[in-house]
């Protein structure tokens, strides 16, 4: 085989299986590509650098504590001794005093404060997190209504290219009958006004196809063909009756789980306190009250702390906690409500298109048999071209009705699919 055949054959096959024929997407895909490429994804690392830090600090409170603090007094009495032994000089101490003291702090037993407190991190960490599932499950729809939009220009393209042919068809035909003298000029003129307004209508669905495809390429964040092919789903009916997995029900419940942790929180303060504590200093006394000398010292041991203030106020606190659980779950009813209610109109919806699908073939056979008849008719002079051309039109809006409600269909199970997250 010569070097320029095997060009050629090169050529031919780039040509037929190069990007374009592989640039296809599926529904899913989309999906995953658009929730990847939102803004607001980047919020889940942050949310989660959040929580890290959080924690951290919170853990440092088993860590020694250190402080330190000095001062200066000047008071108007001091201790004294009234006796005098003979023989014995006892100092009298100076008012004006000074200390200097640096103190240590272990904590052993804090009650279960620092768990709760960081139990609470946790949770709110997840909380965040789920409120930004919900707002990036609103992505789904958003894809889909693109997604859907795109395949049902498509397809009208398809039944458009169909009408083309038939028209060109037909005026093929009618040429023929002007020379016969079963038709005239002013009847060839009608055919092309109407190719001419499927050219128009052809041009029309490109365009917005393509605006379609731009937008659908910015929110999965990759550049789009305009003749990117897109993958139809199988068509698929869900469960009436399938689970709720929307994001909404576990920002629900993480809300309740915060709660809980906020109760435990608030029984963790009026717990007792355990903790090692050692001082040092430098002051003038020390811990011998009766020198006047600059002296170091220490003092070390163990310390119990316990504040029963809270103990005041921990029923109303509970009370307010339960106040607001009261209201999640109240709006979690709402939601399962308004969602019972979505989902029984979009059954109905599928049901209604099902039925309204059961006929569109046996229509569209009737229309083609009527646009058979019509040409017949027209070919023996006994009707008129321009009501051929109804006749063609009458079985095009079949033709695409059938397509539409095939879309439809689709487009009501994933609203149904979208409104259980299934």
């Amino acid at each position: 085989m010569s070097y320029m055949k095997r060009l050629i054959i090169l050529l031919i096959l780039s040509a037929g299986f190069g990007p374009e024929s592989f640039s296809q997407l599926t529904i899913e895909e989309c999906q995953e590509k658009a929730r990847n490429n939102y803004p607001l994804i980047k919020k889940y690392n942050l949310i989660e650098q959040a929580k890290n830090y959080s924690l951290s600090n919170a853990q440092k409170a088993y860590l020694p504590q250190l402080q330190v603090s000095a001062k200066a007094t000047y008071q108007s009495d001091v201790v004294k001794i009234p006796i005098q032994v003979p023989g014995l000089d006892i100092p009298t101490l100076h008012k004006n005093q000074y200390t200097a003291v640096a103190e240590a702090n272990q904590l052993l037993w804090d009650g279960g404060a620092v768990r709760s407190q960081k139990r609470i991190i946790e949770i709110n960490s997840e909380v965040e997190e789920k409120q930004l599932e919900v707002e990036l499950y609103a992505i789904e729809e958003r894809v889909n209504q693109l997604f859907f939009g795109i395949l049902l220009f498509d397809v009208q393209l398809e039944q458009n290219r169909l009408l083309t042919g038939e028209l060109e068809r037909n005026r093929l035909k009618v040429a023929g009958y002007i020379e016969n003298g079963l038709a005239n000029a002013a009847d060839l003129d009608a055919v092309k006004v109407e190719q001419l307004n499927v050219k128009q209508a052809h041009i029309q669905l490109l365009a917005t196809r393509a605006a379609y495809v731009d937008m659908l390429a910015i929110m999965i964040g990759e550049t789009l063909d305009s003749n990117v092919s897109l993958v139809k789903p199988a068509v698929a009916l869900p469960d009436v009756f399938s689970t709720n997995n929307r994001p909404e029900l576990q920002l629900f419940e993480a809300q309740n789980n915060l709660f809980d942790s906020q109760k435990q929180l608030i029984r963790s303060g009026y717990m007792p306190k355990l903790g090692l504590f050692v001082q040092g200093g430098f002051g003038r006394p020390a811990l011998n009250m009766l020198s006047n000398k600059f002296e170091p010292f220490y003092i070390g041991g163990i310390r119990l702390s316990w504040n029963f203030g809270s103990l005041y106020t921990q029923k109303n606190d509970f009370r307010k906690i339960e106040v607001s659980k009261n209201q999640v779950n109240t709006q979690r009813e709402l939601f399962l409500y308004n969602i019972r209610l979505t989902e029984s109109r979009e059954n109905k919806d599928i049901k209604r298109i099902l039925d309204l699908m059961k006929d569109d073939g046996e229509i569209i056979a009737l229309r083609e048999n009527i646009r058979k008849a019509a040409e017949a008719k027209v070919s023996n002079g006994t009707m008129t071209v321009t009501d051929l051309l109804q006749e063609i039109s009458r079985e095009d809006i079949a033709r695409q009705t059938k397509a539409a409600h095939e879309i439809d269909l689709l487009i009501a199970i994933y609203k149904l699919k979208n409104t259980g997250n299934n």
